[in-house]
């Protein structure tokens, strides 16, 4: 439990109701003005460059460029870090062409102190014809704000309980193939004691339930053939394709209700008198938790053989990109964030018990513990719209963007603040990810091996 000689397990008057009723242990916490004084630092800092952040979020949304060819915004967030005085250490290009890292510290304690490396990361990849409508710039934005944030709050300190260390990782290519995934593969993540980034939605949640996505290509080889003078002597790929979709849509009348795949025929033939010797689907499969993806996988690759089975085609079936692990949640982090939150005036929904969007950042939480919130944009229009890429770029998103930084730093600060808090954190981690793979039949793990 938190000591009473130890002056940095500190909380102002929200976070000790909270921390007295989730742990016994927390209620000899003493509530000091400190803590709230770096809270102020953070607001302060983020309000007086508010400008400069709203420029890095306009160039961003002005100039969309999609995943892994996210050039032009790699630069802008690169400059915007290293031309702060020559405080961060920056590296561009760093493991992924269009990724960076930014990194401050260690500073707080003295030396032989354990070092926390509070990580901040940013998204900024676009969608095809219509850019920013999952308000990437916004993610960026919210990175970069809550880094330099919480870096104004701790400089100069140098009693904390541990060293800190801050991070900023740029994570390229989200919408297509989970850069953040590439990133975990390449040790980015390694060193990071946990993360912190933000969503845009159309509300405001410390946790929403996001879903597994697997992304599959199916390729279906025949013969061709004259349709008219010589059908036998053809092996029709339309067939199987039409076959294959339409498995799949009787599949749905026996799927739970929160498990969700749908698809398209990208390549159906070249012309009605020649029978098709090729072509492809290509279908996502989206379930609630992991091991729910591994059963709808199967279900979904019977669809697909049986195609070919009836019609003699041969059957390719890719995997693409990456699969995307649902968000763990961290109750701790979750509810510190509302918190503070609500001190600059966010007002949470209510939690909904499922949600389709997906996210590599799900990959992220099975590794480090960390916080996703949603965080409404002052819109009603729905993500991956046109109306939602104007409000993603409009002045109004700022107030609502920056608070949510705001609250993200804050949250920062009391963890890095109060042993206990970070204890507690890394103990949510570590349930949740034990539960997760307490549910994992022995047939579904081998599966889970070959998808990671």
């Amino acid at each position: 439990g938190c000591d009473l000689l130890e002056p940095w397990c500190i909380h102002d008057n929200q976070q000790k109701k909270f921390i007295s009723g989730y742990s016994g242990a927390h209620s000899a916490c003493g509530i000091m003005d400190e803590l709230q004084r770096l809270k102020d630092t953070v607001r302060i800092h983020i309000d007086s460059i508010q400008n400069e952040l709203h420029t890095l979020s306009r160039d961003i949304w002005s100039h969309p460029e999609l995943a892994g060819d996210e050039t032009r915004a790699h630069d802008t967030l690169v400059r915007f870090f290293s031309q702060r005085g020559g405080a961060w250490t920056v590296e561009d290009h760093f493991k992924l062409p269009t990724a960076f890292r930014a990194s401050w510290g260690p500073v707080g304690a003295e030396a032989g102190k354990p070092v926390l490396n509070v990580g901040f990361l940013c998204e900024y990849d676009a969608l095809p014809d219509i850019g920013h409508a999952c308000g990437h710039n916004l993610i960026a934005e919210v990175g970069a704000a809550a880094a330099v944030g919480l870096k104004a709050a701790l400089e100069g300190q140098s009693e904390l309980p541990v060293s800190v260390k801050i991070t900023v990782l740029g994570t390229p290519a989200e919408e297509a193939i989970g850069g953040k995934i590439d990133l975990i593969q390449a040790g980015a993540f390694s060193d990071l004691d946990l993360v912190f980034m933000a969503h845009p939605a159309q509300q405001d949640a410390s946790f929403l339930p996001t879903v597994t996505i697997e992304e599959v290509a199916v390729k279906y080889h025949g013969k061709a053939s004259h349709a008219s003078a010589y059908p036998w002597e053809g092996v029709n790929a339309l067939d199987a394709a039409v076959l294959a979709y339409n498995n799949l849509s009787a599949l749905r009348q026996q799927l739970k209700p929160e498990w969700k795949l749908h698809g398209i025929i990208k390549n159906g033939g070249v012309k009605p008198k020649i029978i098709p010797a090729y072509t492809e689907l290509e279908f996502y499969l989206r379930t609630p938790l992991l091991r729910d993806l591994v059963d709808l996988k199967a279900k979904a690759e019977a669809c697909f053989r049986a195609a070919a089975l009836a019609t003699g085609c041969q059957v390719e079936i890719i995997y693409p990109t990456h699969t995307y692990y649902n968000i763990l949640p961290n109750a701790t982090l979750a509810n510190l964030y509302e918190s503070n939150g609500k001190t600059l005036g966010i007002e949470f929904s209510e939690q909904p018990d499922v949600f389709s969007g997906s996210t590599d950042f799900g990959n992220v939480s099975f590794i480090v513990p960390g916080i996703h919130p949603f965080f409404s944009i002052g819109s009603a229009a729905l993500n991956h719209t046109e109306e939602y890429t104007e409000a993603a770029g409009a002045e109004r998103a700022q107030l609502f963007t920056l608070r949510t930084a705001t609250a993200l730093a804050m949250t920062a600060v009391d963890v890095v603040c109060c042993p206990d808090l970070l204890q507690q954190m890394r103990e949510d981690f570590s349930r949740a990810k034990l539960k997760q793979e307490r549910e994992v039949t022995p047939g579904q793990k081998a599966l889970l091996r070959r998808m990671r």
